[in-house]
C-alpha cells in the first residue's frame, strides 16, 4: 500500500501546542504543515477503514517508517538465519569500503589551472645532487579548493555617467562585451529548475536562502524564469517522447499527486457517459524506455493513469516496429490497453509480499527469498560479464529456469496439499506469484525482459521528492512544467550528463533545437555542438 500524505514526525504534546498557539496568533508555515498533514492523514484513513479489505498490517506498514527488504536483515528479523552468501563471479574481488572523499578526477567540472614550478623546467639541474636532470611526470601534484557560493550569483556593473553642463547630453559608459541586457541569463533557469525539479528544492526555501546571502530572489520570479525557460526548450521534451516511443522495453508506474487547479476543477472524464466514475485523484506517472543503452524518463501529471499515458507515447511508435516489451506491477490500470505490449510483471513487487509476512512465516518464507535471490544473482552474472540479450536469455534458461521450476512446483505444493490456508497473509502471497507465475517468468522467454520494475520506481522518487517537499502544484500548467524539466534532468541522469549544463545548452541554442531536437538530446547534444552531424532517428 502506497501512502497518499505526507510523513511528518509529530507528537501529541506538540498538536496540543500548537492548537493553542492557534488561539493567541495565525501559525507559522511548519506549525501549519504539521496540521494539514494530521488533517490529510486522518481523512486518508477514514477512507481506508472504510475499505473492507484493509488490514492491520497495512495500515502499520503505512503509518511506520518503512524497514529494510534485504534477504539477511527480513530473515533475521524473522527470527532465523539466512544461508550462506553467493560466491562472487569468476576473477571478481570484494569491493573495498570508501572512505567518504572524493579524488581530484571526481571534480568534472572543477576549473583546472596549470601551475608551472616558479625556479625549475625540464632538463634543468637537479637542486639538490647538482648532477642529475629533472624531468616531468606523467601525474602532476593536486590541490582541491572547495570555495561555497550562493546557488545563484548576481554581478552588479556600475557604468560612469557624464553629463554636458551646457546642451545637458548624458554619456553612459558601455556594459563589458558578453555581459548582454537580459538581468537573468540561461544558467539561472537551469540552477533553478535543478534545485526545485531535481533536487526537491521549493521555491519559498530557495527564496530564504538567496535573501540570507544577500542576493535576492523571489519566488514569484523564479517561476517566472523557469516558465519561459520551459517553452524554449519544449521541442526537447517532445523529441524524448517521439524516441522514448521506439523503445525496447518500457517500465510505467504511478504514484499519487496534488494538483491545486484539478482539484477544484469537474472531474476527468473520458468518453462516453458508460464510463467508469468520474476521476478525482490526481497523480504522477513515470515511464522508462530503454533502447540501445539509452534510457529516457517521462512524467506525466494530471488523472490520467499510467495505462493511459503509456498508450499516449505508444501512439508515436513506427508502425514498422513490433510490440515492445512492457515491465509494470500487476494491477490493470498500468496497461495501454487498446495497444498490444509483450507483458511482464515486476518480480520484486511478487516478493515484497513475502517480505511483508516473513514475522509470521519464516521458515516459508525464507525458501521464497533464497531462491529468487539465486535469480537476482544470475542476473547480476550477467550483468557484471557485459551479456547480450540472447546470451542472458540462454543463461537464465540455464540457470535460474531449474530454481523457477522448483519454486513452482513448491508454490503450488503449498496450496494443493492444504499447507497453508489460502486466506493467510502467505497464502495470499502464494496466490498472486502463481496466478502471474507466466508474466513474472518473462525473463525466461524474452530476450532483453527486465526481472523487476526498479528503473521506474526510482525514477518516481524525482516526483515523490516534490511531493514532500513542496507538497502540490498550483495549476495544471505547473504541473506540466513540472514534468518537462524532471523528464529532461533526469534522463539527462540517466545517460551520465550534466543536467545543468544541458538545461543551459538548450536554452542558448534554442533557434536550432526548434530545427533540429534530434540532435539536442542528453547523449548528443555536445557532438551537434562541436558540429558533428547527428542523424534523425527512423520515424
Amino acid at each position: 500500500m502506497k501512502a497518499s500524505v505526507e510523513q511528518i514526525e509529530v507528537n501529541t504534546e506538540e498538536l496540543r501546542l500548537l492548537v493553542e498557539r492557534a488561539r493567541e496568533a495565525p501559525l507559522e508555515e511548519a506549525g501549519f504543515r504539521k496540521l494539514n498533514a494530521l488533517i490529510d492523514t486522518f481523512e486518508y484513513l477514514t477512507q481506508l477503514l472504510a475499505d473492507k479489505q484493509t488490514t492491520i498490517q497495512a495500515l502499520r506498514q503505512l503509518l511506520l517508517k518503512p524497514s529494510t527488504e534485504k534477504t539477511g536483515k527480513v530473515l533475521r528479523k524473522a527470527g532465523i538465519e539466512p544461508g550462506e552468501k553467493k560466491s562472487q563471479p569468476s576473477g571478481g574481488k570484494n569491493k573495498a569500503k570508501g572512505h567518504g572523499r572524493n579524488g581530484a578526477e571526481s571534480y568534472k567540472a572543477a576549473q583546472t589551472i596549470q601551475i608551472p614550478h616558479p625556479s625549475l623546467k625540464p632538463g634543468d639541474n637537479c637542486p639538490e645532487c647538482q648532477e642529475g636532470k629533472v624531468y616531468a611526470q606523467k601525474e602532476p601534484g593536486l590541490l582541491v579548493r572547495v570555495v561555497g557560493q550562493a546557488p545563484l550569483q548576481a554581478t552588479v556593473y556600475q557604468m560612469e555617467r557624464l553629463r554636458c553642463n551646457l546642451c545637458g547630453g548624458v554619456f553612459t559608459a558601455e556594459a563589458p562585451d558578453g555581459v548582454g541586457t537580459k538581468k537573468y541569463d540561461e544558467t539561472s533557469a537551469s540552477m533553478i529548475a535543478l534545485l526545485k525539479y531535481g533536487s526537491g528544492f521549493p521555491f519559498y526555501r530557495l527564496k530564504g536562502l538567496q535573501e540570507n546571502l544577500e542576493i535576492p530572489l523571489p519566488a514569484a520570479t523564479q517561476w517566472e524564469i523557469v516558465a519561459a525557460a520551459a517553452t524554449l526548450i519544449q521541442p526537447a521534451m517532445d523529441e524524448l517522447i517521439r524516441q522514448a516511443a521506439q523503445g525496447k522495453v518500457l517500465h510505467n508506474d504511478d504514484t499519487s499527486m496534488k494538483v491545486l487547479g484539478l482539484m477544484k476543477e469537474a472531474a476527468f472524464v473520458e468518453g462516453d457517459s458508460s464510463d467508469p466514475p468520474e476521476r478525482t485523484g490526481v497523480i504522477t506517472s513515470g515511464i522508462v524506455s530503454t533502447t540501445e543503452g539509452q534510457k529516457i524518463a517521462l512524467f506525466f501529471t494530471g488523472r490520467k493513469h499510467a495505462g493511459e499515458n503509456l498508450s499516449t507515447v505508444l501512439a508515436r511508435r513506427a508502425a514498422a516496429l513490433g510490440p515492445p516489451i512492457q515491465m509494470c506491477d500487476a494491477l490493470s490500470r498500468n496497461l495501454p490497453k487498446p495497444l498490444q505490449v509483450i507483458l511482464g510483471y515486476c518480480l520484486t513487487h511478487s516478493r515484497r509480499r513475502f517480505v511483508e509476512v516473513a514475522p509470521n512465516f519464516p521458515s516459508e518464507c525464507r525458501y521464497v527469498l533464497e531462491a529468487l535471490g539465486e535469480i537476482y544473482h544470475h542476473d547480476e552474472l550477467a550483468g557484471e560479464q557485459g551479456m547480450t540479450p540472447e546470451e542472458r536469455l540462454c543463461f537464465h534458461q540455464a540457470h535460474s529456469g531449474p530454481v523457477m521450476e522448483k519454486l513452482h512446483v513448491w508454490l503450488t505444493a503449498q496450496l494443493e496439499e492444504k499447507k497453508v490456508e489460502p486466506n493467510s497473509g502467505l497464502g495470499q502471497a502464494i496466490t498472486y506469484m502463481r496466478k502471474h507465475w507466466e508474466k513474472l517468468t518473462l525473463f525466461l522467454r524474452q530476450a532483453g525482459a527486465p526481472l523487476d520494475n526498479n528503473l521506474c520506481e526510482r525514477a518516481l522518487k524525482k516526483a515523490i521528492l516534490h511531493r514532500k517537499n513542496s507538497l502540490f502544484y498550483k495549476t495544471r500548467n505547473g504541473a506540466r512544467v513540472g514534468d518537462l524539466y524532471m523528464s529532461l534532468i533526469h534522463t539527462a541522469e540517466l545517460c551520465g550528463a550534466n543536467p545543468f549544463d544541458y538545461l543551459t545548452e538548450l536554452q542558448r541554442h534554442a533557434a536550432d533545437l526548434q530545427q533540429n531536437p534530434w540532435g539536442w538530446m542528453p547523449w548528443n547534444y555536445r557532438q551537434t555542438m562541436e558540429g558533428i552531424s547527428v542523424a534523425a532517428p527512423a520515424a
